[in-house]
């Protein structure tokens, strides 16, 4: 095996131990923060998590129970592991995502809040969430701390460069 194949064969190896711990710690963060946050206001889990199955169902999720909450967990970690291969592939082109992983991870935590807000959520079926200051910074905040700054952290951690 000549020296740029076995290269290629080490970064195929390395990308899905790295997207999947970052779609992972990710995930968790960022569920665990969109939990205790919003549970702040008043939004119990089951309804956080069936608003996120909405994105398939409509407003019939928030009918379907645990096993629509259940969907919508699920359907928020294929979100995660959906950010974290975009940085993974990426950051195979621009390095320098991962040699600044610090100020990489939280501009992409801001790109994958809009990404989210003016792409998938209006071609959802979610329906329309009203425009808050509030609600922007707190997503915001935790786009920058518990998705992009974890996935560009862990992606740099276990990825060959």
């Amino acid at each position: 095996m000549n020296a740029k194949a076995e290269a290629s064969s080490t970064q195929k190896s390395a990308a899905l131990p790295a997207i999947f711990t970052a779609g992972l710690v990710c995930g968790a963060m960022d569920i665990t923060a969109a939990l205790v946050v919003y549970g702040q206001f008043g939004l119990k889990p089951q309804p956080l998590l069936q608003g996120i199955a909405a994105g398939l169902l409509g407003e019939s999720a928030f009918e379907g129970g645990y096993a629509t909450a259940a969907l919508g967990l699920v359907c928020h970690f294929i979100i995660a592991f959906s950010a974290a291969a975009v940085f993974y592939a990426v950051s195979r082109k621009w390095s320098f995502l991962v040699e600044h992983a610090a100020i990489s991870g939280p501009l992409y935590g801001v790109a994958v809040y809009f990404f989210m807000q003016l792409v998938v959520l209006p071609l959802s079926n979610a329906g329309r969430y009203p425009f808050t200051m509030r609600g922007t910074i707190i997503g915001e905040v935790i786009h920058i701390f518990c998705v992009g700054l974890p996935i560009a952290l862990v992606v740099r951690r276990l990825s060959d460069r």
